[in-house]
C-alpha cells in the first residue's frame, strides 16, 4: 500500500540544522510553548501558579503576548470572547487544584456557547497521579473529572514527548465543529525538566469537516420548496460557521421567515422583511413557530430560552441542522442533519426549488405589530429608552458583551444587533460575571474597534478586579453598569413567585470612585444623557466606566 505524504509539514534546511543542535536550557515549558506557536496561536491568557511557573516562564521568553487576568474565571471569559471574536483557538494557562476549579464556571460558557478555549492546566508531580494521597499543595484526587463533564475532550501528558502530540489533538478537538473547550494537563516536574527534545517547528491539527448527508439534503430540500408556509429558526451555529449571506439567501429563495435565537443575534438583518428578529420569548411568536408546515432548524437545540421555556409545540414538521450530535432531535422529533451550518445551508442553497409567497412578509409584520402592542401595553417606557440609547451609543461593528442582567435579558429579544457576531452573552450556562472579562478578551482580539461591557451592579461585583487588568492592557472598551442596588432579575423572579425576597438586596461601592481608583475614568450618567456619555466613552481611548442608576422592570413572560 502507498502513502501520499505530500501534504505533511516540510523543515526548511534552518530547520532541519535546528533539530538536529537544539539549543540548551529548554524544558517542558517551552516544548508547550513551541506547540501552541506552531499551531498559529499569538496570544494566551491566564494566571500564573506554583505549578505551572515552567510554562510562564517559557511564555516570558517567546513571542506570545501574555494576558493575565486577576481571578481564573475572568482569565476564561476572556478566552471564550477570544474565540468567539476570532474563530481562533485561546490558550488558557492555569495552575493547578484551585486555579483550575476556579476556571470551570467560564469553561461551562464556553462549552455551551462552542468557543475554542484550549485550557493547560499544571497537575501534581507525576509520582502522585493516580489518585493516592501524597499531601502535594493544591492536591486533588481526579482533577479531570472536574472538567470532563464541562471540556468536549481531555489529554493528559506523563511525559515531555507526549506535550506537542497532546496539544496538538485539543487544539484540533477545539475547532471541529461545533466549537468548544478542551482541557490538557500536564505535571508539574514534566514542565520543568530539562529536555533535549527537537524545537517543536510543523504542527498539523486540521479539524475534521461536518458535511451533511446528501439524501438527508435532498429529503429537506423536498420539504421546504414543497411547503406552504415555512419558517426558519437561526441560532448560534449559523454566526460561528459564518454562515449568514447563505441563510438570507436561503430566506429569500424560499420566501421563508426567520427568527433568531438569543445565541444568533445579527445572523439575519433585524430590518429585513422576513425578518421575525428575536422575540422569542413572545407568545405571538412562539404561535407563529408552530403554525408552519415546515420549520427548518439552524444551529440550535431549541432549548429552553429559544423554545420559549419548552412551550414550543411545533405541529409541522421539522428539519433540525445541528453539528452537536446530542442536541440533534433531543427536544422534538425532526429529520435531524448532522453538519455544519455552513455546509448544510450551502447544500441546501442549491438543491431548493425557487417558491414565491406574497404574504410571507405581510405575515411577518402582522407579529411584530402583535409583540409591539403586548409591550406598550405594559409601562416600559423606561427600558426601551435605555435600550435604545446604547444602540445608538454604539457603532454598527463594535462587539457588545452583555451579562445576566435585566437590560440583557431585554436585549436578547429587543437589541438590533445589526452585524454577526457582535452581540455576546452569558446566556448559555448563565453564570454571573461574564460581560467585562469577555470585553477585555474582545479588545485584545482586535483593538481597532471599541468593545460595550453591560452588567448589573450584583454581576459587575464579580469583576471588579478586572479593572486594573483593563488599565494594565490600556484596552478600548467601556463597561456600562446598571446599578439597581441588588440582583435586580432574581427581585422580580423571587416576588412574583413568593411575594417577598431574600439575598437579593446588595450593598455596593461607589462604582465612579472605585473605577476612579484604578486609573479608570468614570461619569454617572441618567437615561436621558446615556447616549451621548456612551458615545464620548466609546470614542475615547482605553477602558471607561459609566453607572446608571436605575430600576428597570421584565416584561410579562407569556409561557406561564
Amino acid at each position: 500500500m502507498s502513502h501520499d505524504h505530500d501534504d505533511r509539514p516540510r523543515l526548511t534546511a534552518a530547520q532541519a540544522a535546528a533539530v538536529l543542535t537544539p539549543p540548551p536550557g529548554r524544558n517542558g515549558g517551552d516544548l508547550v510553548v513551541e506547540s501552541l506557536q506552531g499551531l498559529g496561536a499569538t496570544t494566551v491568557f491566564g494566571l500564573p501558579g506554583q505549578h505551572a511557573l515552567g510554562v510562564f516562564d517559557a511564555v516570558r521568553r517567546s513571542s506570545l503576548r501574555y494576558v493575565g487576568l486577576r481571578v481564573e474565571n475572568n482569565a476564561g471569559f476572556a478566552a471564550d470572547a477570544y474565540g468567539r471574536i476570532t474563530g481562533e483557538v485561546a490558550p488558557l494557562l492555569l495552575s493547578t487544584g484551585p486555579g483550575a476549579l476556579t476556571s470551570l464556571a467560564a469553561l461551562q460558557e464556553a462549552a455551551a456557547a462552542s468557543a475554542p478555549v484550549l485550557a493547560i492546566a499544571s497537575q501534581i508531580p507525576a509520582a502522585g497521579l493516580g489518585g493516592g494521597r501524597h499531601g502535594y499543595l493544591h492536591e486533588l484526587r481526579d482533577q479531570q473529572a472536574a472538567v470532563r463533564d464541562i471540556v468536549k475532550s481531555v489529554h493528559t501528558v506523563r511525559t515531555a514527548s507526549q506535550i506537542p502530540s497532546a496539544i496538538a489533538a485539543a487544539w484540533e478537538s477545539a475547532l471541529t465543529a461545533p466549537h468548544g473547550p478542551v482541557w490538557v494537563e500536564i505535571p508539574q516536574d514534566v514542565l520543568l525538566a530539562e529536555t533535549v527534545l527537537p524545537l517543536v517547528s510543523a504542527m498539523d491539527a486540521n479539524p475534521r469537516e461536518l458535511y451533511p448527508r446528501p439524501e438527508l439534503t435532498i429529503a429537506a430540500a423536498h420539504l421546504l420548496s414543497k411547503a406552504e408556509r415555512p419558517v426558519i429558526v437561526a441560532g448560534g451555529g449559523v454566526v460561528r460557521s459564518d454562515a449568514s449571506g447563505k441563510l438570507r439567501a436561503l430566506a429569500e429563495k424560499l420566501d421563508a421567515p426567520v427568527v433568531t435565537t438569543f445565541g444568533g443575534k445579527g445572523a439575519f438583518p433585524w430590518e429585513h422583511p422576513l425578518s421575525l428578529r428575536s422575540w422569542l420569548e413572545d407568545r405571538h411568536t412562539t404561535d407563529f413557530l408552530e403554525d408552519a408546515d415546515v420549520l427548518l432548524v439552524v444551529g440550535s437545540g431549541l432549548g429552553e430560552l429559544s423554545s420559549n421555556y419548552h412551550t414550543f409545540r411545533p405541529r409541522g414538521r421539522v428539519i433540525q441542522i445541528e453539528a452537536d450530535a446530542g442536541k440533534l432531535e433531543s427536544n422534538h422529533p425532526a429529520l435531524g442533519i448532522h453538519s455544519d451550518a455552513r455546509e448544510a445551508l450551502a447544500d441546501l442553497l442549491d438543491a431548493v426549488e425557487r417558491r414565491e409567497d406574497p404574504d410571507a412578509a405581510d405575515r411577518v409584520r402582522t407579529v411584530l405589530e402583535k409583540v409591539r402592542g403586548r409591550i406598550d401595553a405594559q409601562d416600559l417606557a423606561l427600558e426601551q429608552q435605555v435600550l435604545a440609547a446604547v444602540r445608538e451609543a454604539l457603532p454598527a461593528a463594535a462587539p457588545s458583551f452583555w451579562d445576566m442582567t435585566i437590560l440583557a435579558y431585554w436585549a436578547w429579544s429587543a437589541f438590533d444587533a445589526r452585524r454577526p457576531n457582535t452581540m455576546h452573552s452569558a446566556q448559555g450556562a448563565g453564570g454571573l460575571g461574564y460581560a467585562f472579562p469577555a470585553a477585555i478578551g474582545a479588545a485584545v482580539a482586535d483593538p481597532t474597534k471599541p468593545v460595550l461591557a453591560v452588567s448589573g451592579d450584583g454581576g459587575a461585583m464579580y469583576s471588579i478586579a478586572e479593572l486594573a487588568t483593563a488599565r494594565q492592557y490600556d484596552v478600548p472598551l467601556t463597561w456600562l453598569i446598571v446599578d439597581d442596588g441588588g440582583y435586580g432579575i432574581l427581585r422580580e423572579y423571587m416576588t412574583d413567585a413568593f411575594g417577598e425576597t431574600t439575598g437579593t438586596e446588595l450593598s455596593r461601592p461607589d462604582f465612579v470612585a472605585l473605577a476612579e481608583s484604578f486609573g479608570v475614568p468614570a461619569v454617572r450618567t441618567t437615561p436621558e444623557s446615556l447616549a451621548a456619555d456612551l458615545g464620548t466613552a466609546l470614542a475615547a481611548p482605553g477602558p471607561s466606566v459609566v453607572v446608571l442608576p436605575a430600576l428597570l422592570r421584565m416584561f410579562e413572560p407569556t409561557h406561564l
